[in-house]
């Protein structure tokens, strides 16, 4: 019968083996957690079939199994918070119950106890409830963070944002994780990828828009971890953010809520002086609601939330001479002057100041539980987001757009960004047998991004200030020509686990698949005649070369072109499909009671479906395509030609792991743990759209034909321990080194031969030193390579303690030393070429410091709750964050094409000695000196004198901020088992600022392009320096300076 039972079994493993590599399908991240031990008997022997039962005691959901042959079992894939009970029985033995068990996201809560005859008195079990916030664990390898319900209740917030509460993690840095950009980061809801995989202006759903792809109040836990050592978790080569949704129990509960903030609750001072504060209203309304359809059975949660938002388009003034701290430097008179000419040509500008932006969403999620059977657990979870946001045209793309302090834009010169998403995840849990567990996962999601202009059709204008810098944005935002992108990601995941003696194998497969449907049309308003060109891709070196444009014609007939594009409707669309397969093998080997070692292998395969033919569909639409331009590959110094069709590397990447865990006193108060691996990420998808939407020569966007989908090695070390006292304290150090790094070329440009003369010597092109193109022109080809030079150290620290009294303290520091060869920040290839600050060989890949990051930061938490009154139907709590940091990295670049590469904004400056300044060309009397004057006072350029500034050398000065929490909670008895409760709460950012107007101000820097140029036929450079910058940073204005209040009211059942 055994034997029968035997075969039965081994059968639907086998047959489930098949299925699933047939599909080949799968995503896989943390959803889950685990329960483990080890049963023995009075003498310590370990006891084979032992019963273990666990509870959920909300939902009543069971999880059972029997130990093994040498007492030991594995519960996985079971569901988080609690609490548990866990009942051990085995017979002539007493029984052993436990209870108020918690799971944390990720972790597997270990369980170990030695029965007793049932002929011996029993001792009582108590279980001590866990406030080591996650730190002590087997499965924790590399630096952690868990944010649990009670973080994301009490801690500030006002935006509502997951981020608010991973920056919880020493090394987090808006939106950036131990210095790797955020599009690295892989985020996950409920197992399923939650990125924005396009890579458009930001790394999640909505981001576009400041929205939330899903409600704080849906959310149960948060984890973020930067190296976990287990191959099942993929998708980034910087942090992997994992976050589950709340699920219905036995009981019906819900909230019903509120948040409310306008402008009067905004502080009104930067450093004494009163600043103009503008009209702003937000309102924030939602409700949740979860409990049973059939009780043990079937659960189900909803939540629906509202935002609606109304302020400030742009801070920034016009010069009207006063001095106030948000007056920029952008004359009142020369935008007068530019609307007045566009007006009189029947074209509307919109203001220039005092004008609003509205930002609204809504969103929502409906999660159902099913308790199949004891041995299946099935989850279906649909959410919503509908959101738009009012937007300045883009600040960087094509050039520094602004608004900041030297640039100024129209009101109708932005857009209004809409972000659309529908997804729908799946995930089965099932156990087998005994030793043998699976988790399956499904997930489709929808996003639909598309603009909306404030423009009428008109080209896009840039006008500079006489001295290469850019000054004033009028016209059309150029990336909103009938911009609309749809997405579609199919996911589907198999995760097998099987439990023998002491290991725990895992075999796993995986696929994703993305489609990308773009219309993008950039350039298709520009125009140009005998007088010029003006357009996304020209500027007008002053104003009144633009009035003298707007008199001649070329203004006039640029926009009436504008609008027969706009009835012609002819738009481009490009279709961009690709993936990733792959599959994995892993055993977690306990090799005794406190040692744990990880160790596996994963197989990363990029795909490309039928990507080459789409790229050829937009080819044969085109006039422009010249694959037989013979551009030079610097990497190997040959001549190359590129084809639109070629698609990058699709050779299999190769991801091995190891990771340890020491519990050296065996008791969870003294842990060493780390790892080292390969991390493989995806790149934003843009990259290759770029390639197949773009195959003109005259825009010439690709990827290397042996690039390969971003890797990083990271080994990490970590100590974790625990005094008598309750104080924690972590210490963890990390080494990250590029693999498959990303860098951009231009293919159209040779080494520099040139030389330019004067006090700044550098390389600079000649004409022999640009590729010849189509019909003689100067061919530029942007591609996307490979560079394995990037590299981080981080270490941090962090000390956390909860007290007696039920006050919760924690501080942390982290320091980093990041450096890579390029920090792209653009989604067009062409434009992170160009904002690659460079001297010399401008495709070199040479190493400098990464824009991501903050070198120094100090982040702390207090927390404290009173409970009071009649029957404790008072409670009040009180927590705070604060943050202390230095980062805000920048380069400082000429305003001008100095080295000849065809780019504007990309050449570091050289900063003279003060003998040196004045051999300079300056375009006016004093400005010599008052460059001079600007150096002196600038503590990096005047420690660089006599040498090049360096790719984010510059860093911003340092920025403190508080936060502060305010709950009220007054509990009503509505029966006698139920509990409803009233909370009003205020949440305070910014605090200090409203203490003292001097405190948590953000410095920016004035300008990082001070000095324009202008090089003659010569190679003699001559400058031209305003000297009324006299100082390098200047205070921002916006609510990031200033202190501001949210008031929420809230009701719970």
């Amino acid at each position: 019968m055994n034997q029968l039972k035997q075969h039965h079994n081994m059968k639907k493993l086998l047959i489930l083996f098949i299925f699933f590599f047939a599909c080949s399908l799968s995503f896989s991240q943390v959803t889950t957690s685990s329960i483990k031990g080890a049963i023995s008997d009075e003498t310590n022997a370990g006891l084979p079939g032992a019963n273990v039962v666990v509870v959920h005691t909300p939902t009543g959901t069971t999880y059972g199994a029997a130990t093994d042959i040498d007492g030991r079992f594995n519960l996985v894939n079971l569901r988080v918070g609690g609490p548990y009970t866990v009942t051990v029985s085995y017979v002539g033995y007493n029984e052993q119950y436990f209870e108020n068990v918690y799971l944390t996201l990720g972790k597997t809560e270990v369980l170990s106890l030695a029965l007793t005859p049932d002929s011996q008195q029993l001792d009582a079990v108590v279980i001590t409830a866990n406030n080591t916030k996650g730190v002590f664990g087997s499965d924790r390898t590399g630096a952690e963070t868990n944010v649990g319900r009670k973080e994301l209740t009490t801690l500030p917030t006002i935006s509502r944002s997951a981020s608010d509460f991973t920056r919880l993690e020493p090394t987090a840095s808006n939106g950036s994780f131990g210095g790797r950009n955020d599009q690295y980061n892989n985020f996950s809801l409920d197992g399923a990828i939650f990125n924005n995989p396009f890579g458009l202006d930001a790394a999640t759903p909505g981001g576009q828009t400041n929205a939330q792809p899903v409600s704080l109040d849906a959310i149960d836990q948060i984890q973020v971890s930067t190296a976990p050592y287990d191959v099942t978790q993929s998708g980034f080569t910087g942090a992997s953010v994992n976050a589950v949704t709340k699920s219905g129990s036995n009981e019906f509960k819900g909230t019903v809520y509120g948040f409310y903030r306008n402008e009067e609750m905004t502080g009104s001072k930067i450093k004494g002086e009163d600043i103009f504060v503008p009209n702003l209203t937000q309102e924030q309304t939602g409700f949740s609601i979860g409990g049973p359809i059939i009780k043990n059975k079937l659960f189900f949660f909803a939540n629906y939330e509202e935002d609606k938002r109304n302020d400030l388009g742009q801070s920034w003034l016009p010069n009207r001479g006063t001095g106030a701290i948000n007056e920029s430097s952008v004359l009142e008179s020369d935008l007068m002057a530019v609307q007045g000419a566009l007006s009189a040509l029947g074209y509307d500008t919109g203001a220039y100041e005092g004008f609003n932006h509205n930002a609204n969403s809504s969103k929502g999620i409906f999660k159902l539980d099913w308790n199949v059977n004891d041995n299946n657990q099935l989850a279906i979870i649909y959410n919503w987001l509908d959101a738009s946001k009012d937007k300045p045209a883009h600040p960087t793309a094509l050039g520094f757009r602004g608004p900041n302090a030297s640039i100024l834009q129209f009101e109708n010169s932005g857009y209004q960004i809409n972000n659309k998403l529908n997804s729908l995840q799946v995930e089965l849990n099932s156990r087998l047998s005994d030793n043998v567990s699976n988790k399956m996962q499904f997930g489709y999601t929808v996003f639909e991004d598309f603009r909306n202009p404030m423009s009428t059709p008109a080209p896009a204008i840039t006008i500079q200030n006489g001295q290469g810098q850019n000054y004033i944005i009028a016209g059309h935002e150029p990336f909103s020509i009938n911009n609309v992108l749809d997405q579609t990601v199919l996911q589907f995941s198999n995760n097998m686990t099987y439990t023998k003696a002491n290991h725990t194998y895992t075999v796993g497969f995986s696929f994703e698949q993305f489609e990308f449907d773009n219309s993008f049309n950039l350039g298709t308003f520009g125009y140009g005649n005998a007088n010029g060109y003006v357009g996304a891709f020209g500027s007008f070196p002053s104003v009144d070369a633009f009035l003298e444009a707007s008199n001649n014609g070329l203004i006039s007939e640029a926009l009436a072109n504008a609008q027969n594009v706009q009835n012609a409707g002819n738009w481009a669309l490009a279709e961009t499909n690709v993936g990733q397969l792959a599959f994995y093998l892993q055993d977690e080997w306990d090799v005794n009671d406190k040692f744990k070692l990880t160790y596996g292998v994963r197989f990363d395969k990029p795909l490309f479906f039928d990507t080459a033919d789409k790229a050829q569909d937009v080819i044969n639409g085109t006039t422009d395509y010249f694959p037989e331009i013979p551009y030079v590959n610097p990497n190997t110094g040959q001549v190359q030609q590129l084809s639109n069709t070629q698609m990058p590397s699709s050779d299999w990447l190769i991801s091995p792991r190891v990771g340890f865990n020491y519990d050296v006193n065996g008791d969870s108060t003294f842990q060493l743990r780390g790892g080292s691996g390969l991390f493989t990420g995806r790149f934003p998808f843009v990259w290759l759209g770029n390639q197949v939407g773009n195959p003109n020569f005259w825009f010439q966007q690709n990827v290397d034909p042996d690039y390969k989908f971003p890797q990083v090695w990271r080994t990490n070390l970590g100590i974790d321990h625990k005094y008598d006292n309750g104080l924690i304290v972590t210490a963890d150090l990390s080494y990250t080194k590029d693999f498959n790094g990303a860098h951009v070329q231009n293919w159209g440009l040779t080494p520099p031969s040139g030389t330019l003369q004067g006090v700044d010597s550098r390389p600079i092109y000649t004409s022999a030193d640009h590729v010849v193109g189509a019909f003689g022109s100067q061919a530029n080809a942007y591609v996307f390579t490979n560079s394995d030079k990037g590299r981080i150290w981080n270490a941090s620290l962090k000390a956390q303690k909860t007290f007696d009294n039920g006050l919760y303290a924690m501080l942390a520091y982290s320091y980093l030393d990041s450096k890579d060869v390029n920090s792209i920040e653009a989604e067009i290839t062409g434009d992170a070429f160009a904002f690659n600050p460079v001297v010399g060989d401008a495709n070199a890949d040479e190493l400098s410091y990464s824009r991501y990051g903050d070198t120094h930061r100090i982040i702390g938490v207090l927390s404290k709750n009173w409970i009071y009154g009649t029957s404790d139907q008072w409670s009040t709590s009180i927590s705070s964050f604060f943050e202390v940091s230095q980062g805000g990295r920048f380069s400082y670049t000429y305003g001008g094409d100095l080295n000849g590469d065809g780019n504007g904004g990309n050449d570091l400056i050289y900063v003279p000695t003060s003998s040196e300044v004045n051999q300079m060309n300056f375009a006016g009397a004093g400005e010599a000196a008052a460059y001079d004057a600007f150096i002196s006072q600038d503590d990096y350029l005047s420690g660089r004198r006599g040498d090049y500034a360096e790719r984010y050398g510059a860093v911003s000065p340092w920025t403190t901020r508080v936060d502060v929490k305010f709950l009220q909670d007054y509990k009503i008895k509505v029966s006698e088992n139920k509990t409803n409760t009233i909370q009003f709460s205020i949440d305070v950012l910014n605090a200090g600022n409203m203490v003292n107007s001097n405190w948590g101000l953000v410095q920016q820097p004035n300008s990082v392009q001070p000095i324009g140029v202008s090089v003659d036929a010569t190679g003699t450079p001559n400058y031209s320096f305003n000297a009324n910058q006299t100082e390098s940073f200047g205070y921002d204005s916006s609510l990031a300076s200033r202190w501001q209040m949210q008031f929420g009211l809230r009701y719970i059942f």
